[in-house]
């Protein structure tokens, strides 16, 4: 399922995937595995539900190993205090600073989620 999800990408862009553009590819397997696990349950599916869950925790071996919530938040503040922002308005500059740096490390939700609280204390 994930060289093919692989190979799928790789033959849409017409190049060989670098490990970085991999592991992008692997988060996305991963998202549309949350994604179909949330369906499922609202569908009262639990055979379904349990499929996928294992599905993703195979595809999460292979990505690297994820930040803390701590680690994160120490990172998300050196951002915004390099980025001098101060107000939510500000979310779109700290999270194009920011997300490179995090990038197949940390939740994309969880980063959000952060960055959103942070600038509103």
């Amino acid at each position: 399922m994930l060289v093919s999800a692989i190979s799928y990408a790789e033959i849409a862009k017409q190049k060989t995937f670098t490990d970085e553009e991999i592991i992008g590819v692997i988060a996305k397997e991963i998202k549309q595995r949350r994604e179909s696990i949330d369906a499922y349950k609202q569908a009262n599916r639990p055979e379904l539900v349990e499929k996928e869950q294992q599905e993703m925790e195979i595809l999460q071996s292979y990505m690297p190993e994820q930040m803390g919530e701590a680690e994160l938040t120490l990172i998300i503040k050196k951002v915004i205090s390099e980025t001098g922002a101060s107000t939510p308005q500000d979310k779109g500059k700290v999270m194009g600073k920011l997300m490179p740096l995090v990038k197949g490390k940390a939740d994309g939700q969880m980063v959000n989620a952060i960055v959103t609280a942070l600038l509103n204390n």
